[in-house]
């Protein structure tokens, strides 16, 4: 091997040390607890299941996701169902899900295809079965703060203060 081929396995050699150390200096010292999934249910196993099957029979899940990844190019751009609880009542689900026109309560951004439709001709029971369940998706306090300051400062453009 010749000299100059030496320094430049030396150079290679140096440059792919020094990137190491950074990486590993790097991962070392951004390293934060993992805090888990912050999804969780306040439901009772009867309630799941009861919700699930409404929640199933009606098609929701056509629009909405709930505890999956939902994939943009099948379905309806509808929220998540995630968390919901967290920031809707009970009160508030059922009197949504027994709306004639649930858009006077939330309008709608989709097309009017896709709004959502009424359920006020569930039985009573369903829709607050339903009411019980959605108020029951929450989220932990800490994502909650994390997406209320992600949402303000993409739509404001300004820094979010508590």
């Amino acid at each position: 091997m010749r000299r100059g081929e030496k320094i430049i396995y030396a150079v290679m050699a140096v440059v792919v040390l020094a990137v190491m150390a950074r990486n590993v200096f790097t991962i070392e010292t951004q390293k934060q607890p993992d805090k888990g999934i912050p999804f969780y249910t306040t439901a009772n196993h009867q309630l799941m299941r009861e919700a699930s099957d409404i929640y199933r029979v009606q098609g929701c899940r056509q629009c909405h996701s709930l505890w999956t990844v939902k994939n943009m190019m099948e379905t309806v751009p509808a929220p998540a169902l995630d968390g919901i609880g967290s920031i809707r009542t009970e009160e508030w689900f059922y009197n949504y899900f027994s709306a004639v026109s649930p858009q006077t309560i939330l309008p709608s951004r989709l097309k009017k295809q896709y709004s959502m439709p009424s359920y006020a001709s569930l039985s009573e029971h369903d829709r607050r079965v339903l009411a019980q369940y959605m108020a029951s998706l929450k989220v932990q306090d800490w994502y909650l703060e994390q997406t209320k300051k992600m949402e303000y400062e993409k739509l404001t453009g300004k820094t979010y203060k508590n």
